[in-house]
């Protein structure tokens, strides 16, 4: 066994360790080593400063480093860390308490996890329980996690080469205004007649055991995709219809980044499961699954099972009621809002100078900017999406770009809450070069 050394290794060194020893888990690693980060920036091993315009894995809402968050870690940490998954601490139950206390009836029943990834899986396995059922039904590009039952509904990346998915698992068309697939006369978006197209193919190839529909409010690895308003009532609608419980997975969207604490609220539903995870830890690993006393009850008389290593730990537990604190105490869903106007002035400014912006959309302080080579025919470009990537972080930003088929790069902008008009306005200047520099170079 190789001696321990107090002195950080060589870059050189770094890279050859990380190249012989890292398992690749998803395209290339960002050329740089992080050595810090602090509010709204990244510090690299070299001192450059890099603005983090996702949040981390747009999960960071309060920043990084934030003092509350800090001040929790070091406090729990030194008193109660974790526990066998059966022992409750304080912590768990008021977290759960106060995340009632922020959601409307019925929902008032929580199971504190680690991961959206597994939130999306107690949820699916509760709904089967429940239900008495299998078949899931999600948007055909998904994103709820790389676990089984999650990855079965998952739909914008990686099916091929694993073998066979979870039984019973349909994917219905997205809701896309700016690539709409069902027109009117004025050929905007028909998404009711989509929608009654997809229910008539899922009543076709279901054998009779529909037991839910998982969904995100808003699609981001989907590219920043919000399906209109009335939508997620009538698709509420259609799951009542055929005895299916409705599950929303606001991973990105819940606890204010939208502008509202959950983003289902602009659309007047109440889903039976509610799923959290990144934004809930603000950067560390929790995540909940929220539901009604009643299915919290037929549940557990079926023997609901899901029993794990990191189920209601104390320590994260402590910071989730650290972001609730902060949260509430700053406003952050005014603040969301108000920034996230600013954002979107920004880049309506950009798509104004710039005809490769085909189209922006999102809600509050998660964005979509989608990029395209023609405005008319909206054909895209892999090649321009990751130039103006990779200028965008050689200028010192940080930006994450979904290329899909038949979509154009869209990048995903997400913010912490906690950021100022000035650190966006920094962003939207970088961007504003990045898009020229990459257009120059065509």
């Amino acid at each position: 066994m190789a001696a321990s050394t107090t002195t950080a290794p060589s870059t050189t060194t770094f890279w050859a360790d990380a190249e012989r020893h890292l398992v690749r888990y998803g395209g290339d690693f960002t050329p740089e080593i992080i050595d810090r980060a602090a509010g709204s920036f990244l510090y690299t091993a070299d001192g450059r400063k890099i603005l983090d315009f996702t949040s981390g894995q747009m999960s960071a809402i309060l920043g990084h480093s934030h003092p509350e968050i800090v001040a929790t870690v070091q406090r729990q940490i030194a008193t109660l860390d974790h526990l066998y998954s059966g022992m409750l601490s304080r912590p768990v139950v008021d977290l759960a308490r106060r995340l009632a206390d922020t959601l409307p009836a019925p929902l008032e029943k929580a199971l504190l996890l680690t991961t959206g990834a597994e939130s999306n899986e107690a949820a699916i396995r509760m709904a089967k329980l429940v239900t008495g059922r299998h078949e899931i039904v999600s948007f055909a590009r998904s994103w709820h996690g790389m676990t089984q039952g999650a990855a079965s509904a998952t739909y914008s990346a990686g099916r091929k080469g694993y073998g066979p998915g979870a039984p019973g698992n349909f994917a219905i068309p997205v809701p896309n205004a700016y690539r709409p697939d069902f027109t009117t006369a004025d050929g905007s978006l028909d998404w009711q007649r989509q929608l009654d197209f997809a229910f008539d193919l899922i009543d076709a190839q279901s054998t009779g055991s529909l037991a839910a529909c998982l969904v995100e409010p808003i699609l981001s690895s989907g590219g920043i995709i919000e399906p209109p308003a009335g939508y997620f009532a009538a698709l509420q609608a259609k799951c009542r219809e055929r005895g299916m419980l409705l599950i929303l997975d606001e991973a990105q969207t819940g606890l204010c980044r939208t502008g509202t604490w959950y983003a289902f609220e602009r659309d007047g539903v109440v889903p039976d499961i509610l799923t959290l995870s990144k934004t809930l830890g603000a950067g560390l690993p929790l995540a909940a699954v929220v539901t009604s006393a009643e299915i919290e009850q037929e549940a557990h008389e079926r023997g609901f099972l899901f029993f794990t290593t990191h189920v209601a730990d104390p320590l994260v537990a402590a910071v989730g009621n650290t972001v609730l604190d902060v949260l509430i105490d700053d406003k952050l869903d005014e603040r969301a809002r108000s920034l996230g106007a600013f954002l979107r002035h920004g880049l309506e400014d950009l798509a104004d100078r710039h005809e490769v912006v085909g189209d922006i959309r999102g809600r509050g302080l998660l964005a979509g900017l989608e990029l395209v080579v023609d405005r008319e025919t909206k054909q895209s470009s892999d090649e321009l999406g990751a130039r103006v990537t990779r200028r965008c972080f050689e200028l010192g930003l940080h930006m994450n770009i979904v290329q899909l088929p038949g979509m154009g790069g869209v990048f995903r902008i997400a913010p912490p809450l906690t950021a100022t008009e000035d650190e966006l306005s920094l962003a939207l200047t970088m961007l504003d070069t990045a898009i020229g520099d990459a257009c120059a170079g065509l």
